[in-house]
């Protein structure tokens, strides 16, 4: 190290020694050498870009936090490139694995005194989102990614929600891939994928009639029947009181002392048998027209619950089916052996903001030498080719190399039967050594931050509140729902790695091992 006081005055020294000509001439030569670092310097500030083509839809957009800079790709590659900037240090952008779930054009932040955050797309409902912004040259928000504002707006209206938002410590590129693992589609499959979902939808608004239909009588039988048990309480109270009558007047009769008492007491006893016989067939009669009232409840019940069994079977039926127009996204984690399934329904969520995600698959899967890191890898379908689909991968951490990776996970084949015949384009597999984040919920694709990188601007803010769970009649009139299992937001940490930091998702009730 230097000592800067001697240098200085050094310097004071060399000035008053030499002439102002050659002191000038040294001044053009410090500059001179300090020229190329200056403009080596400046040549790696981001700049922004537009490909020299004519661009696709965005499948993703990598954030890079060390070169601070935003690239876009579509099916055939770049297509965007801008300076942004992340989270300065103690409010770290999270690096990790995201994706669009909610847009707003003028976004006012509920955090920081109404801040304006103009084109925002969010990427987790806790408050991290690309926005347009100030942009000093290096990292400066609060965690956000912060895009320069004349490039959010053009950018906005190209995005859609569900778009895949990485976040990668260092500079990261898909790069193209192959792999046997990887989705292949058949052509036929997604040819009968439309004409199965109109038929299974129609199917599934017929079951929803008929169990409307036996649930309404189920419940004018119970209404009809409600009374009974009032009626013949009422019934078996006077057969009661006449009984007693009678036996009170045989008592009489057993001590009549005279014939003219006897007499009395004869007339009393008929009178009394009389109403006591009345009473009991009464009671009687009111049984038997209560049994067939009570069949009837319980056949109605019984058959008011097979329909609604149906109904749940033909709406997950024609779930599946119209899910199957939708690209499909999967992700795969060390640190909980599960491999999780995710499709956008583009049903409104009903506790208002962003769409619903179809949530139904959580398996266990294996993963060959599982103490041995994974990294974290994303396999994307970028486009259709003459084998199916071409695919590339995009590494933003090195545990294994990603054909390793993929080679070490062995899916079970009932969920690839399920999802591969009829995989599009933008379908995706996530492998990682991270277990979900707690952000994860039916509003949100997969969201995952790597433990080995700073988080200050996620673990500072509030994690997403409980959300209502839709229910099976949906939202769309028609009975044609979805089903989402209730998630905990504040559920306990599951990776050692990193206790006392942000927590992560997991379920509030074992998932049932079924599929759409």
């Amino acid at each position: 190290m230097k000592n800067r006081p001697k240098t200085a005055q050094s310097t004071k020294a060399m000035r008053r020694r030499l002439p102002p000509g050659i002191l000038a001439l040294a001044g053009v030569a410090m500059l001179a050498a300090a020229a190329p670092a200056i403009a080596a310097k400046q040549a790696r500030q981001p700049v922004e870009a537009v490909a020299p083509r004519e661009a696709g839809e965005p499948i993703m957009a990598i954030v890079s936090i060390k070169s601070q800079q935003v690239t876009f790709y579509d099916a055939d590659g770049w297509i965007l490139r801008a300076p942004v900037s992340t989270g300065t240090t103690g409010r770290e952008t999270p690096a990790g694995v995201f994706a669009i779930v909610e847009k707003d054009k003028d976004h006012r932040s509920t955090m920081y005194d109404d801040a304006w955050m103009p084109n925002m797309q969010r990427i987790t409902w806790n408050g991290i989102a690309l926005h347009g912004g100030p942009l000093p040259g290096y990292a400066a928000s609060h965690g956000c990614v912060r895009m320069p504002f004349g490039f959010a707006e053009n950018l906005f209206d190209k995005t859609n929600i569900g778009m895949r938002v990485i976040i990668s410590p260092d500079d990261a590129a898909p790069v193209d891939f192959a792999h046997p693992s990887l989705f292949v589609p058949k052509r036929e499959a997604i040819a009968a994928v439309p004409n199965r979902a109109d038929r299974l939808s129609a199917e599934a608004e017929e079951a929803t009639r008929v169990a409307d239909d036996a649930k309404k009588a189920a419940a004018a039988a119970a209404k009809e029947a409600a009374s009974l048990p009032a009626s013949l309480r009422k019934l078996e109270q006077q057969k009661s009181r006449t009984e007693a009558e009678l036996a009170f007047v045989d008592k009489q009769l057993a001590t009549a002392k005279t014939d003219q008492a006897r007499v009395k007491a004869e007339e009393l006893k008929q009178k009394a048998a009389a109403k006591a016989a009345d009473a009991a067939a009464q009671l009687d009669a009111a049984k038997a027209a209560a049994q067939p009232k009570r069949d009837a409840v319980a056949a109605t019940k019984e058959a008011a619950k097979a329909a609604a069994t149906r109904k749940a079977d033909a709406v997950k039926a024609a779930t599946d089916a119209k899910l199957a127009l939708e690209p499909v996204s999967v992700y795969i984690s060390r640190a909980t052996q599960k491999l999780y399934v995710r499709r956008n329904t583009h049903k409104p969520a009903p506790d208002g903001g962003g769409e619903v995600f179809d949530t139904s698959i959580e398996v266990p899967v294996t993963i060959r030498n599982p103490d041995q890191p994974l990294g974290t890898h994303i396999f994307t379908a970028m486009a259709k080719n003459d084998n199916g689909l071409r695919w590339s991968v995009v590494t933003i951490e090195n545990g294994d190399d990603a054909r390793n990776a993929l080679d070490r996970v062995t899916i079970p084949q009932e969920v690839w039967d399920r999802i591969a015949p009829t995989a599009l384009p933008r379908s995706s597999i996530i492998i990682s050594d991270e277990p979900l984040s707690s952000e994860t919920n039916y509003r949100t694709e997969f969201v995952a931050v790597l433990s080995s990188h700073p988080q200050g601007g996620f673990i500072t803010r509030k994690p997403t509140a409980p959300m209502a769970v839709a229910s099976d009649d949906g939202w769309d009139n028609g009975g044609f729902g979805f089903f989402f299992q209730q998630r905990d937001p504040y559920a306990q940490p599951v990776n050692p790695r990193r206790r006392g930091q942000y927590q992560y998702y997991q379920p509030a009730q074992p998932m049932q091992r079924s599929f759409w």
